[in-house]
């Protein structure tokens, strides 16, 4: 198999040359069709300090085939098509093949290419979780309520702002910087866009909407602290995804009775947790819907073959802070 690693935060990918791994356990091997890079790419790229002696295989987003099952598998068989964002304490998908425990792995919609299909997983079980693990949304008591999505044009908003409104039946306020990322989060189907360099507060009650219920921020959560912990309705719950710098006061929300909860994609393969398999569940749910056009793919560029060249320029549109939904490359 071919894989391409990094042995410093500054080189470029590493071709390396390896042989393929056997399927064990609960493991699938898969044969990689397309991935998609992430953020999450970069910060573990740059967090390599000094040189190592193996490189590392990072990427956390794929589609493919499974070529092998291991012994203790029981949701596919060999042929099955499958989408994935993996586990970050395991090699990554920069790679032709790769090992992945089924029960973080979906079977693939039927109705998108490859490169389609491999910008989905890693942002829709982010914002999934995010919403009805973390936030507990249900429409079947929650719906016409308000949430606030801070960064609603990256690849995690791209797909929350659709989860939202169609599975969640909220109305969705989300923020935007640019002409280009306001039109993208309306054809997402955002009922509100504010902009994220100016008062968010002033612009979001200037829509005259009561309070968001929900908060979901994708983007600098030490920059919006203080304006999510105003907004924040009575008894309202706030999400991020982003990692902080500074220390925040949390009293701030207690006279709301409001929540701040984390939400980390990897935390269910990384812990082995009980409810692991539930990743499992979500991507198949999210093909589903994939499949009947209730949502659509977030994928907005297909940079081209997984080569050092290409994923030198994905990372580089990646750190430009530019990007709007996902970018793909073919293998």
């Amino acid at each position: 198999m071919k894989s391409f690693g990094f042995n410093s935060n500054h080189t470029v990918a590493q071709v390396i040359e390896s042989q393929t791994p056997t399927a064990t356990g609960h493991d699938l091997l898969i044969e990689i069709a397309a991935i998609a890079v992430n953020p999450v790419d970069l910060k573990v790229k740059t967090s390599i300090t000094g040189t190592l002696e193996q490189s590392k295989v990072i990427g956390w987003d794929a589609t493919g085939i499974v070529i092998e099952v291991g012994d203790q598998t029981s949701l596919f068989k060999v042929g099955d098509k499958v989408f994935y964002a993996g586990d970050i304490s395991r090699l990554g998908c920069y790679a032709s093949h790769q090992l992945v425990d089924e029960r973080i792995v979906g079977k693939a919609p039927t109705s998108l290419s490859a490169t389609e299909t491999a910008a989905m997983p890693l942002t829709s079980i982010t914002a999934w979780q995010a919403l009805f693990s973390r936030l507990k949304i249900n429409a079947d008591v929650d719906a016409g309520k308000n949430i606030l999505i801070i960064g609603g044009a990256g690849g995690v908003g791209s797909i929350a702002i659709q989860l939202a409104k169609t599975v969640g039946k909220l109305n969705v306020v989300t923020t935007a910087s640019r002409v280009q990322s306001e039109q993208w989060c309306q054809q997402l189907g955002a009922d509100h866009i504010i902009n994220h360099h100016s008062d968010l507060v002033l612009q979001y009650r200037t829509l005259g909407l009561d309070d968001p219920d929900y908060i979901l921020c994708l983007n600098n959560t030490d920059q919006h602290f203080a304006t999510m912990a105003e907004l924040i309705a009575p008894q309202g719950m706030i999400c991020s995804i982003v990692g902080t710098q500074h220390k925040h006061d949390l009293d701030c929300l207690k006279s709301k009775s409001a929540g701040f909860v984390w939400e980390f994609m990897f935390t269910r393969p990384m812990f082995k947790t009980n409810d692991m398999i539930e990743q499992h569940r979500l991507l198949n749910t999210v093909a589903d819907l994939l499949d009947q056009g209730t949502l659509k793919t977030t994928l907005s560029n297909t940079i081209g073959v997984l080569n050092p060249t290409n994923i030198s320029k994905a990372h580089q549109q990646l750190a430009s802070g530019s990007t709007m939904g996902k970018l793909a490359l073919t293998l």
